[in-house]
Formats: C-alpha cells, sequence, structure tokens
C-alpha cells in the first residue's frame, strides 16, 4: 500500500459526504448510517459524521445496530456568533471492530434535542452537565436537572457570552 505522506494520489483526508461515503464505503459506521448523515469528514484517523438533530435518536440506534457499542462521551461546543450556535457531539466506539466515531448535530440557540437515554442510559449525566453548562435542553430526559451548578445559578458558564467573572 502505497504510503499517504509521499504519495498525493492517496489522500488521508476526505471531506462531504460524498467523499467520505466513497472511500470508506466498507466502513461499518457508514454502511449503516449512510442514510442519516447530511455531512462527513475523515481526517487524522478521525471519523465525524453530521446529523440533523432530529434524527439523533435514530442515528445512535443505528449505530449501535451497525456494531458501535458503548457511549464514550456527550459534550458540546458553542460556536457563538456563528449560526446554529451549538454543536452536540457524542463519541461512540465499537469494542469489536477497534473504530470510534464521532456524531454530531447543530443547534442554534432556543432549539431542542431528543435525549439518547433510550440508546444508551449512560447519557443522562453527559445530557445533564451540557444542560448545565451551555444552556442545551434535551426532550425526553429522565430527570433534566442541574449537576454542576447550584440550583439558584443564573445563566450557563460555558457559554462564549457569559461574562468571565459571572453575573454581579
Amino acid at each position: 500500500m502505497p504510503d499517504p505522506i509521499t504519495n498525493p494520489a492517496t489522500p488521508e483526508a476526505y471531506f462531504g459526504k460524498e467523499a467520505v461515503t466513497a472511500a470508506l464505503a466498507d466502513h461499518a459506521a457508514i454502511q449503516g448510517l449512510a442514510a442519516l448523515i447530511t455531512d462527513a469528514k475523515w481526517d487524522r484517523n478521525e471519523l465525524t459524521l453530521t446529523v440533523a438533530s432530529d434524527t439523533i435518536v435514530a442515528a445512535c440506534e443505528a449505530a449501535k445496530t451497525s456494531g458501535y457499542n458503548f457511549l464514550e462521551d456527550v459534550t458540546a461546543v458553542d460556536w457563538f456568533p456563528t449560526e446554529p450556535r451549538f454543536q452536540i457531539s457524542y463519541s461512540i466506539l465499537s469494542l469489536s471492530l477497534k473504530q470510534r466515531i464521532r456524531l454530531v448535530a447543530r443547534l442554534a440557540e432556543g432549539e431542542t434535542i431528543a435525549s439518547i437515554t433510550s440508546v444508551w442510559p449512560a447519557a443522562n449525566f453527559y445530557e445533564r452537565e451540557v444542560f448545565d453548562l451551555f444552556g442545551v435542553p434535551f426532550t425526553g430526559h429522565p430527570r433534566l436537572t442541574r449537576i454542576m451548578m447550584p440550583d439558584n445559578w443564573e445563566g450557563h458558564p460555558l457559554r462564549k457570552d457569559y461574562p468571565v467573572e459571572g453575573y454581579r
């Protein structure tokens, strides 16, 4: 196999749904999630699949069916002032395939996303953390309350528009 660093004819990065699905057609995640993907990226041996926020539960179920059986993390990124503002990232691992994927959904300010606790109960505390620190609500969550900040805390400290020294 030619070395991708010295042979530019074999790139190590693919961007866009069409390029990634063509290059990684035999990848388990691509096969299982092809109908739900809106964008994709393969860079530095990491596969990131973007899905619509209203299909996140279906995407997680499809990933689980494809052999991705371990939810590693749920986190968020605030892209303020860019819209859509929030990116929710789900890191998922397949122990049998020894592969990782990242599912990404983008949300505008004030939008909600469905909880994936029905697929992976371990998402409970991760989603509560994202809610507490970023203010992203998860519909269908069994107990969406603050987990790190006091109950009477105003605001969400990891938002980019949150004051550095808090509200006074």
